[in-house]
């Protein structure tokens, strides 16, 4: 059992679950600006990006993916601006608009490329590829002590972790300028600090985190981590620092249980065949983020992130 599991089963846990709380944590900046639909909609922009950076290059790497989601976030922002102005329609309905146009686009491209050599088609555009990083050469938990082995580890490991220690520098870097410009921006101005500056940051770590998890679990678990899990520990505590504990523990709990329920789930209840890892993992955050908005000390206060106590 030791061996099978690590195997089969270490290397999607522990992917599917620093993913999660790579996008958890900007989410929590994200969900206290009331900017909670940036994560969606950079799940949506990334995609066309990142289907024309690997048609160019001819591979799925770190660099073209980031350029290529980079420019078709710039792409994205001129078309919204350009409906929002022409259409004189509000900001919101151009937004909506645009993104589902570019990722719609996106799908097309995909189906219409040779991408039979890459993990890159409508599927793992949508769930990734979560079951199929296995670990080859793993014989067992001694196996994370061999070198040989752990030079055959999946590369989407490496890159995940990367990013979401990364992330985990950033935050902690730039904790006190985060706080003050989140819940008084206009105090925060006043302190020096470049809070315009700090909220384009931001989105660019949310972009940041969006790529690096697309490869290996889709855009639907980085739509749910980037929401989910933030709103969850929202409602909570009313405290900024353990709000963001309680979103890596919700992050975390996510990607484990969703994992083992897609895989165990369907063969308790008689069925035969397991189910998208994936799709599971942001049911489980749903489920998490429903339960505290039924029983949370804090619920109904999502969105209300401008408050000196936090």
């Amino acid at each position: 059992m030791g061996a099978e599991f690590v195997q089969f089963s270490l290397t999607p846990i522990l992917i599917g679950s620093l993913a999660a709380v790579a996008c958890a944590l900007p989410g929590n900046f994200l969900i206290l600006r009331r900017q909670a639909l940036i994560g969606d909609a950079i799940s949506h922009v990334v995609l066309p990006g990142i289907v024309v950076a690997f048609l160019l290059t001819g591979v799925v790497a770190a660099v073209p993916m980031l350029l290529g989601a980079a420019g078709a976030a710039v792409v994205a922002v001129i078309l919204i601006e350009a409906v929002r102005r022409l259409g004189r329609i509000e900001p919101g309905a151009a937004m909506g608009v645009v993104f589902t146009t570019l990722f719609a686009a996106g799908v097309l491209l995909l189906e219409q490329s040779d991408t039979s050599t890459v993990h890159l088609d409508v599927e793992h555009a949508l769930m990734g590829n979560l079951e199929s990083l296995i670990w080859f050469k793993a014989d067992g938990w001694s196996s994370l002590a061999d070198p040989a082995a752990l030079a055959a580890l999946p590369d989407e490991l490496g890159r995940i972790a990367a990013v979401c220690a990364l992330i985990c520098v950033l935050t902690a870097l730039f904790w006190r300028w985060l706080k003050i410009a989140t819940f008084d921006d206009s105090f925060a101005r006043t302190l020096g600090i470049p809070a315009g500056a700090l909220g384009i940051g931001l989105v660019i770590v949310a972009a940041i985190a969006a790529v690096a998890a697309f490869d290996a679990v889709g855009s639907i678990i980085v739509i749910a981590m980037f929401i989910c899990p933030p709103a969850a520990a929202r409602l909570m505590t009313n405290r900024l620092e353990t709000q963001i504990g309680w979103s890596v523990a919700f992050a975390v709990i996510s990607a484990v249980l969703g994992y083992v329920l897609a895989g165990y789930g369907p063969l308790w209840f008689g069925a035969q065949n397991a189910v998208s890892a994936a799709g599971m993992i942001a049911v489980v955050a749903g489920v998490i983020l429903g339960i505290a908005c039924l029983f949370g000390p804090h619920r109904g206060r999502i969105g209300a992130g401008r408050e000196p106590s936090a």
